[in-house]
């Protein structure tokens, strides 16, 4: 546990290592008592057990002590635990939407705008051929780092390759947080359990199926930078694939970025047709790294998800609809990507999956296909 940032996290942090300090000292004094005793009573000494049977006075101080050491603990987690519930006059509201296994962020209130309509998906952004190996046999480094580099300058590590340090924890789309305002989250999911947690903000609540919980965060004007988090609660297989990171600005600049996408959302998807095949590859395979590798593998070798690589589906022109279908409506545990992409996207997914791996799965589709 460290302190964090947020005002909140500190009294957190302080909180812990209050009760953490008397647990210390209760502890010695109790194994200290028992290891005195161990020694003064041993057998060599040949001890003569006490006979009394009872001690009303020393019972009563040996319950009213730690009774009192309770309240003394209870009263100060009381103020902390009623502070991290109280979510009112929030400058922002953000809607959490955990999934398998990705988050989505709706920016629904932001001061005196109710209707904001701002909302993306945040995928992991490591590269599949960077996770989809083992660590080097030679101990626990990540791909991309090793062992004759440690004890080198991270910032040089970094630059050369950005996977070495935030290996797992790099995503596409970032949340973007204004400094110096109080930001409420509002938390669900949409298939199985998460848990939506930031230690540097001390925000950790469960994303329930069905129900919302709330929390809130507010980051101080001279904290901007980058915070990551994870998903806290077992949620399957790639558990450990639905990173956090958040990205906290000044408000002005918070403001304008918000204005951007917002204007974005209002000019709707973009349709332009695809020049060729290769413009349409080129802009699916990330897409497809991103989206679709973690469950039907980087290579289209299947893994979760069905195997792309030969398969009928992907190599028979009188299938393509079929294959529209899927990726707009979903099917059996592949959830729909109708508001995950735009039409030009999963144009440009389905383009790469019919032509990569092997595959020739006909002509090119264009985004209209989708859309229709």
């Amino acid at each position: 546990m460290r302190p964090g940032v947020t005002a909140l996290s500190q009294d957190v942090y302080s909180l812990h290592m209050t009760v953490l300090w008397i647990c210390t000292a209760i502890g010695l004094l109790v194994f200290g008592l028992i290891t005195w005793s161990i020694f003064a009573h041993r057998k060599s000494k040949n001890p003569v057990p006490a006979t009394f049977h009872e001690n009303i006075v020393l019972e009563v101080v040996w319950t009213i002590i730690p009774f009192f050491i309770l309240i003394g603990m209870a009263i100060p987690a009381t103020r902390v635990l009623i502070h991290m519930e109280d979510t009112t006059e929030a400058e922002l509201t953000v809607r959490v939407t955990g999934s398998q296994w990705k988050w989505h962020y709706e920016y629904l209130a932001y001061e005196d705008d109710n209707n904001v309509g701002v909302g993306f998906f945040s995928n992991l952004a490591t590269d599949p051929a960077v996770w989809e190996r083992p660590i080097l046999s030679g101990g626990l480094f990540p791909v991309g780092s090793a062992r004759s580099r440690v004890g080198a300058e991270r910032e040089a590590l970094s630059a050369e390759n950005p996977n070495t340090f935030n290996y797992m924890l790099e995503v596409d789309n970032k949340l973007m947080l204004p400094a110096g305002q109080k930001v409420r989250f509002l938390i669900t999911a949409d298939d199985v359990l998460h848990s939506f947690w930031i230690p540097d903000f001390s925000v950790k609540k469960d994303a329930i199926p069905g129900f919302v919980n709330e929390s809130w965060a507010k980051i101080p004007d001279d904290a901007v930078g980058i915070y990551r988090g994870q998903c806290a609660e077992l949620c399957g297989r790639l558990h450990a694939f639905m990173p956090i990171v958040v990205e906290v600005v000044p408000q002005d600049e918070f403001t304008a970025w918000l204005e951007e996408q917002k204007a974005a959302s209002a000019e709707g998807p973009d349709m332009t047709p695809f020049a060729d095949l290769d413009e349409a590859m080129a802009m699916g395979e990330p897409i497809f790294q991103r989206a679709c590798a973690m469950c039907h593998g980087a290579e289209g070798q299947g893994g979760i998800g069905l195997p792309l690589a030969g398969t009928d589906l992907m190599n028979n022109s009188d299938r393509v609809q079929e294959n529209i279908d899927i990726l707009v409506n979903g099917r059996g545990a592949m959830p729909s990507f109708r508001a995950q992409l735009s039409p030009k996207e999963i144009a440009a997914v389905i383009n790469f999956q019919r032509h990569a791996f092997g595959n020739d799965g006909g002509d090119l589709i264009q985004p209209d296909d989708v859309q229709q």
